[in-house]
């Protein structure tokens, strides 16, 4: 089983030095959000509480995250980086491409690329994106994405995207998993279609098996079935082994230790953060995976 944990909100400064604790507490990497900015005002809701309220604010470090995740592969070893989620449709393929790829390469391949919609129509009009028909944008851009950090000659004739022939360079020498995250019907059927993996945003055992249900789903309609797939499954309440059990056999490969800031009092220091992964390690790592 995989345990990920989750360090967005968290400071670039200190993110450096909770790398490597997470590596030593057995964490199989590190998982890291991605926002541009904090609009000073907003009308949106987050979809994935029930008060529409984000867990950040305007004071909130969203550092880059392909430029982080190149920087704590320096600090590590074993550790892999996901982005969960990068807002997709809020960039151009090649931007994406090229920079995915420079993560990628000076991580030694342990970049992950977790990838969604995005849910802030004001980030997108800020930056002159249109918000809308998001998804068929993304549709658009993953084979390009794909086809270029393979490193193929590539030519885009879209309805979204159109350029001539190129070619990037350098590329990974493996494939960077890209791993679809949200849970609407149009996200699963992405994940069964393009998808490495599945990641999603906080789900009990019911709502779990369901999602996993449908991921087969979907993954057969695409006649994927038998490709190596991730499901990296966020759980809001604690199992028992049987229940842990049903979702294995179902497909999930890993959980997620919620972000630091949700599981200690306010305010705490470098030190308590380093002491509780290293708790995490013994206490729910080491049970499972020995």
């Amino acid at each position: 089983m995989q345990f990920w944990q989750a360090l967005p909100f968290t400071h670039p400064d200190e993110m450096m030095e909770l790398a490597p604790v997470c590596e030593e507490a057995g964490f199989e990497g590190i998982m890291l959000a991605d926002h541009l900015f904090a609009p000073e005002h907003y009308d949106s809701r987050y979809p994935y509480d029930a008060s529409g309220e984000p867990p950040f604010d305007a004071e909130t470090p969203f550092p880059e995250c392909f430029a982080t995740i190149a920087a704590l592969s320096q600090v590590t070893t074993r550790l892999r980086f996901l982005v969960n989620v990068y807002i997709l449709p809020l960039r151009h393929p090649i931007e994406i491409a090229k920079d995915l790829s420079t993560a990628a390469i000076f991580s030694k391949n342990r970049t992950v690329l977790g990838f969604g919609a995005g849910w802030l129509r004001e980030e997108f009009e800020i930056m002159g994106v249109p918000f809308a028909r998001r998804g068929e944008r993304m549709d658009e851009q993953i084979p390009i994405i794909q086809r270029l950090l393979a490193g193929e000659v590539v030519e885009a004739r879209g309805e979204f995207y159109e350029f001539e022939a190129l070619r990037m360079r350098p590329t990974p020498t493996a494939k960077v998993p890209m791993w679809v995250g949200g849970m609407n019907k149009a996200a699963l059927r992405r994940a069964g279609q393009f998808g490495d993996g599945w990641t999603g945003a906080g789900t009990t055992f019911e709502q779990t098996v369901e999602l996993l249900e449908e991921l087969r789903v979907q993954r057969k309609r695409f006649g994927r079935e038998n490709e190596p797939f991730d499901c990296l499954i966020p759980l809001t309440e604690p199992l028992p082994p049987e229940k842990m059990g049903r979702l294995i056999e179902l497909g999930m490969t890993g959980t997620v230790s919620w972000p630091l800031s949700f599981q200690l009092p306010p305010n705490p220091t470098l030190e308590d953060k380093k002491a509780k992964l290293r708790e995490l390690g013994e206490t729910m790592i080491r049970p499972v995976n020995g």
